[in-house]
């Protein structure tokens, strides 16, 4: 039996992907009353779309990271990954991917956001060599 992470394959987002890629982002937690997943597909593919990355299996859905370089610094939101196929590594190859993509932009660093509640996403990204920047994170809606 091939092992899912045999078969992934991770590339930019297409107009076609938004229905699993939204459906993947509330089955992952990852949708909010205040952010419409619709609206932040179509703000990406605006800006950056080479950044935005699904993950596939088999021609389904099965991972995303939404990805941004400002010039100084790297992002990643929306990481998410079908919970049925977590501790995989899929979560793991679509950062790397994301990472490789940074470095070629030439980013100096990759930041991210996590709740602090959110104590196993944490361990996962530290198991990746991300580490508490000790700074707070402040937003602003406009």
């Amino acid at each position: 039996m091939t092992d899912t992470i045999d078969v992934l394959s991770i590339r930019p987002f297409e107009p076609r992907d938004e229905a699993q890629v939204v459906a993947l982002w509330h089955r992952c937690g990852l949708v909010v009353p205040w952010n419409d997943p619709h609206t932040d597909i179509e703000l990406k593919v605006c800006f950056q779309p080479e950044l935005f990355l699904v993950g596939t299996v088999r021609g389904q859905v099965v991972a995303t990271a939404m990805v941004g370089y400002d010039g100084h610094r790297g992002w990643v939101n929306y990481l998410g990954v079908s919970p049925e196929l977590r501790r995989q590594g899929i979560g793991r190859r679509i950062m790397e991917e994301a990472e490789t993509r940074l470095r070629a932009l030439g980013c100096p660093k990759f930041n991210l956001q996590v709740r602090t509640s959110n104590t196993s996403v944490i361990a996962f990204y530290e198991s990746l060599g991300f580490s508490d920047d000790h700074v707070i994170g402040l937003g602003k809606l406009l």
